[in-house]
């Protein structure tokens, strides 16, 4: 599925690995409050150390939008990388990325030795692929690797430019198993194979939904998404979401569903409120009703119980799920049910035997943010738009440029 050369394929001995890792991970004054990403990427970063490379990493944090900003500082996390790591992870710290810092804190290194540089957004041409930026990356460095599977749909200096310039340039351990776990899931799943859609837009997910409608033996939409196809069948929606120039597209995606003998499963009830709750955690009045009975003034914000169910089930019978997008406003605890049931059901199929990936984005903060065991699910993407991507059939240009 892979046919890239990974670090298992090269010898880096005294040679000067940079490695484009995922480290954008969320920061409160400073300090970081979800680690998971940089826990992903250690198996990667501990291979080379072991094998003697000069390991420098590089990343972006944020959307400081081409200039220093104190606050997207990679600084906090060469501390808890130096901490996970049990060895120094120096930090070069300079505003332009490749500096003065980081050209001799490469020259002074050792075999074994980990530098990290700032953020690479800093560089107004980082999302831009430039050249410059691209060599003096290269510049740093013997061997290239991407374990960067988040970034992996973006063509970015760190990721894509910088292969032009550098000799061998292959696959980390994340970046892998990322690749393998989502292809098995998709081009070889055992099957009843369970795909869930949520998240507020159709728009954003039509290609997706064309590619797993020819893959799939049940495709479940829920979240924002289920309010358009409400629409489509005849339904009141009130304030709900609702793209008006999805109608059509919706009802085809029924007729191509049900021609190919897909199971398309909708919400039958949902939970409606009068407005947005402000603040999140402010007492509401909610109530359910069916799903195509939405009142002018009221708005759908979670799927019902009776739809939790029926998709909890249907998840639990399926030997491969594949979710992503929640069902609901989760980040409300009177609209976190849904999404609750979706990811409980993951876990009942896994302890079941069955083959389970959350996609990232939204879908990861979810399960994360409920309180649900990583060891739960088969596997936690790390890249919620790379597996978007993914999952729409497209070549990852992170993966492709690589040997």
């Amino acid at each position: 599925m892979l046919n890239k050369k990974t670090v298992d394929d090269i010898n880096v001995k005294g040679k000067r690995v940079l490695v484009r890792c995922d480290f954008n991970v969320p920061l409160i004054d400073g300090k970081i409050t979800d680690e998971n990403r940089l826990v992903a990427a250690l198996p990667t970063i501990k291979k080379l150390i072991a094998d003697g490379g000069k390991v420098i990493l590089c990343s972006h944090l944020g959307k400081p939008k081409g200039e220093p900003k104190p606050e997207l500082s990679l600084a906090p996390v060469a501390v808890r990388l130096s901490e996970l790591l049990g060895q120094e992870v120096k930090f070069a710290a300079d505003p332009e990325v490749v500096g003065p810092n980081a050209k001799a804190a490469v020259e002074a290194m050792k075999d074994g030795d980990v530098i990290l540089l700032e953020n690479t957004r800093y560089r107004a041409e980082e999302t831009k692929n430039g050249e410059e930026f691209s060599k003096e990356l290269a510049s740093l460095c013997d061997v290239f690797v991407n374990d960067a599977f988040g970034t992996a749909h973006r063509a970015h200096c760190s990721n894509v430019g910088v292969t032009k310039y550098v000799d061998t340039a292959v696959v980390g351990y994340l970046m892998e198993k990322e690749i393998a776990f989502l292809g098995n899931a998709v081009n070889n799943p055992e099957r009843p194979f369970v795909a869930i859609l949520g998240g507020s837009k159709v728009s954003s997910k039509i290609s997706v939904i064309d590619n797993l409608i020819d893959k799939v033996d049940v495709l479940i939409i829920g979240g924002g998404m289920a309010y358009t196809f409400a629409k489509a069948a005849g339904g009141t929606v009130g304030d709900s979401l609702l793209e008006m120039d999805y109608l059509d597209y919706a009802n085809k995606m029924k007729e191509k569903a049900a021609a190919k003998g897909v199971k398309l499963l909708l919400p039958v009830d949902t939970t409606i409120a009068a407005a947005f709750p402000n603040p999140i955690d402010a007492e509401i009045a909610v109530e359910v009703v069916d799903s195509k009975a939405i009142p002018a003034d009221k708005m759908g914000l979670d799927i019902g119980p009776d739809s939790q169910k029926l998709f909890h089930d249907k998840i639990v019978d399926s030997k491969t799920v594949v979710w992503n997008g929640p069902m609901g406003v989760f980040e409300v605890p009177a609209f976190a049910a849904g999404t609750e049931a979706v990811a409980q059901g993951l876990v009942d199929a896994t302890a079941a035997g069955a083959f389970t990936i959350v996609g990232g984005g939204d879908s990861a903060s979810a399960v994360r943010n409920l309180g649900f065991p990583e060891d739960g699910f088969s596997h936690i993407s790390t890249g919620g738009g790379a597996s978007l991507e993914f999952l729409e059939g497209k070549e990852l240009l992170g993966l492709k440029v690589l040997d």
